[in-house]
């Protein structure tokens, strides 16, 4: 079956960015249908299961007015629907999972729950629909502007044609450039082409990228035994050792991500190492009335289970299948090593309480719905952030002064065309081209509209990891503040082009244009500027 759908404006996948991008199109008065290839929209913060990336001052500073409402929400979704602890409940900044990636981490179903809260009123009044499990597999194509995008439905195989006057990409792995045509870069940029000081000597290696993630939630329930079925590939992970690892992948030891010297991990606080255990914890037992939780929930997405054998972006579908399954197969081998032969603090070996919760994610395996891509396609654009832009160190280091300022601290590069902010260190994990990590301290800084305008195609953005950075500066604009703000930007832009009449490019580069996008931002709650803040 063949059907058409009309909107003003497309979003192709319902990810974080895409969330937000939808969002703020419809605030603006348009019709959007966004397509999402799982049955769960929010990437990042739902069906791939990561509790939320911040900076230090997110609490305060350093993301949009409709991502704050996101935080609040979470915290509202759990007042209203948990029996917290008094102390819990009276905390203005409350941590369901007190993990220490966050400020703010939470279960899945609750950012989920929220993000359908958010844009309830707008799919109530028919400006927004939802296409669950449906993925981009062609484009009609006019010159340098898309006229229709042709979604395929994983459930049914129908197929339709939805035509808009723009299109946004905010799929986990840019899977919308190559279908309309857009110019593109993936993997690692040569040294010689960015001048970037940690970018590939000799030639530019497009299949080297980011290593993913299959993450899991599991619970522990001491003197039980909740040990899985022996994984088909365990053999096989018990074993490896990565050229440039410490040790075995399967351990309680790997790679300092900055000096990239061995590093200790415990499992639980006081085993040893810095805890994986509370790293990403979503649920933390004493938050919460007795009985709400006979144990702690946490979520896994730890060194031990970043998959780097391969990439799955422009590979052949077999290849990309069959690392996504041995993806898979890595998570649930980390699992069964820590339930049967992990070494523990009194001698003994694993832990058979270690319970993995399907339930939490929302499946039947237990992993996650959709694996976490940490790296994207990325645009070809106007302009292309660059590690000369922010990084710490090739801005001339810097120290700070009382309260965090640093007036005499370096900044990260002022663009004219800001339409946002985002502050995270440069962090790149192991590759698919055997490298180990990249950690670098960064300065906080801003979004160039110039990085969401293709270099030709008139009517196509970026609104998530897919903008124009390099593989090196991806590593500190894909974390989710940013994610929201660059696909909120997006659905802003969108709309509003629509309304002057005007091509994204004229507004970047029309000064009168680009004045009146900014104040409309502003007026969103964008923050477009950093107050002066040393680096991380």
């Amino acid at each position: 079956m063949h059907k058409e759908l009309y909107a003003d404006v497309a979003v192709i996948g319902g990810g974080t960015g895409g969330c937000a991008a939808a969002l703020a199109a419809a605030e603006m008065g348009r019709t959007v249908v966004m397509t999402e290839e799982t049955d769960w929209i929010g990437g990042q913060l739902t069906s791939q299961a990561v509790p939320p990336d911040e900076h230090p001052w997110i609490e305060s500073f350093g993301c949009t007015r409709t991502y704050r409402r996101f935080r609040e929400g979470v915290r509202a979704y759990y007042r209203r629907h948990f029996p917290l602890t008094p102390e819990a409940r009276a905390r203005p900044d409350l941590n369901p999972g007190g993990g220490g990636v966050s400020r703010l981490c939470h279960e899945p179903r609750a950012a989920l729950a929220v993000l359908h809260e958010m844009l309830a009123p707008h799919v109530h009044a028919g400006r927004v629909r939802l296409l669950h499990r449906h993925v981009p597999v062609a484009a009609a194509v006019r010159g340098d502007a898309v006229t229709a995008v042709t979604v395929r439905s994983l459930e049914t195989g129908d197929r339709i044609d939805i035509a808009a006057a723009y299109f946004l990409d905010a799929t986990e792995c840019g899977d919308l450039l190559p279908i309309a045509g857009v110019e593109y870069v993936a993997g690692a940029e040569s040294r010689r082409d960015t001048g970037e000081p940690h970018a590939l000597e000799g030639d530019a290696r497009p299949d080297d990228m980011q290593g993913f993630t299959y993450c899991f939630a599991m619970d522990y329930r001491e003197g039980e035994d909740h040990t899985i079925d022996r994984p088909r590939d365990y053999a096989f992970w018990r074993d490896y050792r990565p050229p440039f690892w410490p040790g075995p992948l399967l351990s309680w030891t790997g790679s300092n991500p900055i000096t990239l010297e061995p590093r200790r991990y415990g499992l639980f606080p006081g085993e040893g190492g810095a805890s994986l255990w509370l790293y990403r914890r979503i649920a933390a037992k004493e938050h919460f009335a007795p009985g709400t939780y006979d144990s702690d929930i946490t979520l896994v997405n730890w060194p031990q289970n970043d998959y780097w054998l391969g990439p799955v972006i422009d590979v052949p579908e077999e290849e990309r299948t069959a690392h996504l399954e041995r993806a898979k197969q890595l998570s649930l081998s980390l699992l069964y090593w820590m339930q049967t032969e992990a070494p523990r603090p009194d001698g003994k070996a694993g832990y058979r309480g270690l319970r993995l919760r399907p339930d939490v994610v929302g499946t039947e395996d237990g992993l996650a719905k959709a694996p976490y891509i940490r790296e994207s396609r990325r645009i070809r654009a106007e302009f292309t952030v660059l590690e000369q832009h922010l990084s710490k160190e090739c801005r001339g280091g810097g120290s700070s002064g009382p309260n965090g300022s640093a007036a005499a601290s370096p900044a990260a590069e002022t663009y004219p065309d800001s339409i946002g902010v985002g502050c995270y260190r440069i962090d790149l994990h192991p590759s698919t081209g055997g490298r180990n990590y990249i950690d670098i301290s960064s300065l906080p800084f801003q979004i160039p509209l110039g990085s969401l305008i293709p270099q030709r195609v008139d009517n196509v953005l970026p609104a998530c990891k897919n903008i124009g950075t390099t593989h090196i500066t991806n590593g500190c604009y894909r974390l989710h503040p940013v994610e929201w703000n660059v696909g909120e930007a997006a659905g802003a832009l969108a709309a509003h082009c629509l309304s002057r009449g005007a091509k994204p490019r004229d507004v970047r580069n029309g000064a009168e244009e680009l004045a009146e996008f900014r104040r409309l931002l502003a007026a969103r709650g964008v923050e477009l500027a950093w107050p002066v803040i040393h680096a991380v």
